[in-house]
């Protein structure tokens, strides 16, 4: 079979599994692609090579085309978040000072209550803390200002780091905590650096954390190549959210030509089985991170003008034109164009009200009933972007 070449940027981390296993799988071939997986090092090197065209598409953090549309980043083509790729996944960590000052105070590490453990770092760290990110506009930046903003946690200095150096920076006293995405904190709780404090989803049940990026004018000038990426990707999130798989796509993954550590290492995200002290001390969390269930892959308009509001009051922007810009960056068109053929549920609506689902919910589809996965944030925060004002 003659397969249509694509190459597509990924950073080493267990949310890029469904290219992976579209490569591995054959997900892709079967629909007629040839991947070429190419690793990058740094975020802004995903995005800048996207928009140069050395890439067709990639996985992105969520937020980075939301900042692109709001021309907080270089000038080049538009770049559009077709579909979600994972939600979830990141872990916050704290340094072994921070650790032995919070277990003096108590601190339990139970791994799943953020109004605690938010309120504990404000107790022993009063002179404010130096904590790492993985880019500006990630999904982890959004999680650590919404919790510890939340919680009354003054002076929170945001550094970034990229994601395999976040040990180092513990390591060397730059930061004091980081979130990023796993395996890059179990590395630090591997190398005796950190113990595990929270679970994104203790602080946003539903946090989008990487899509599949493209240009926009590919996605929409080349449309069946486009569909046919898609579906193989959808396919493979799908595959990823059956529980008996997640110990092969471990083995997949821990491969030296994707994120070069053991098996092991890679299966505690994959899982939720998460060492979270260097004492071995295991928590389980069965909803770590999702790649398809509870509608995971849908591109919601809300999320990205969710997004634009928070980046725009940090820059000092008008969030409303902001939103608007973000929202026409998330394509729901192109999801139902391309994934109902291929038996995707899909939403009556492409907007919601963030944060109003505590639980997961039946709900009215395109056709007949889908799922919808709890979406709730620890304190009962809620955002309408068609009442953005009325926030609480």
């Amino acid at each position: 079979m003659n397969l249509t070449p694509l190459r597509l940027g990924y950073l080493p981390l267990i949310d890029a599994a469904p290219l992976v296993v579209a490569h591995e799988l054959g997900f892709a071939a079967e629909e007629g692609l040839g991947l070429d997986l190419v690793r990058q090092t740094a975020w802004a090197q995903s995005r800048d090579m996207l928009g140069a065209g050395l890439v067709d598409a990639a996985h992105m953090l969520a937020p980075m085309p939301v900042a692109q549309a709001m021309g907080l980043g270089p000038r080049m083509p538009a770049l559009d978040l077709l579909m979600v790729l994972s939600q979830g996944g990141q872990a916050v960590a704290v340094s072994r000072d921070l650790t032995a000052r919070l277990r003096a105070r108590g601190q339990d590490f139970a791994f799943d209550d953020a109004r605690a453990a938010g309120l504990a770092l404000r107790a022993v760290a009063p002179q404010g803390l130096r904590v790492a990110v993985p880019f500006a506009f990630s999904t982890q930046h959004e999680l650590i200002a919404h919790w510890l903003g939340a919680c009354g946690v003054g002076d929170v200095r945001v550094t970034t780091v990229p994601p395999p150096m976040m040990a180092d920076a513990l390591a060397s006293a730059e930061v004091d905590a980081f979130c990023v995405g796993e395996p890059w904190a179990s590395f630090a709780v591997e190398r005796g650096l950190a113990a595990l404090l929270l679970p994104g989803n203790a602080i946003w049940a539903a946090a989008p954390e990487k899509g599949l990026v493209m240009r926009r004018d590919l996605a929409e000038g080349r449309p069946e190549i486009t569909g046919r990426l898609m579906r193989a990707v959808w396919r493979a999130c799908r595959w990823l959210d059956e529980a008996q798989n997640r110990g092969t796509a471990a083995d997949i993954l821990s491969r030296p030509a994707y994120l070069d550590l053991s098996p092991e290492l890679a299966e505690r995200g994959l899982t939720g089985r998460l060492m979270v002290t260097p004492d071995g001390d295991m928590r389980q969390d069965a909803h770590f991170i999702a790649f398809h269930d509870g509608a995971a892959n849908f591109p919601w308009k809300s999320r990205a003008a969710l997004f634009a509001h928070r980046i725009a009051q940090r820059h000092g922007l008008d969030p409303g034109p902001a939103m608007q810009a973000a929202m026409g960056h998330f394509r729901t068109d192109l999801y139902r164009q391309h994934l109902r053929p291929a038996g995707a549920a899909l939403p009556g609506a492409s907007s919601r009200v963030e944060g109003a689902l505590p639980q997961d919910r039946l709900v009215a589809a395109e056709k007949g009933q889908m799922i919808l996965g709890a979406d709730g944030f620890f304190d009962g925060f809620t955002f309408d972007p068609a009442a953005p004002a009325s926030t609480n």
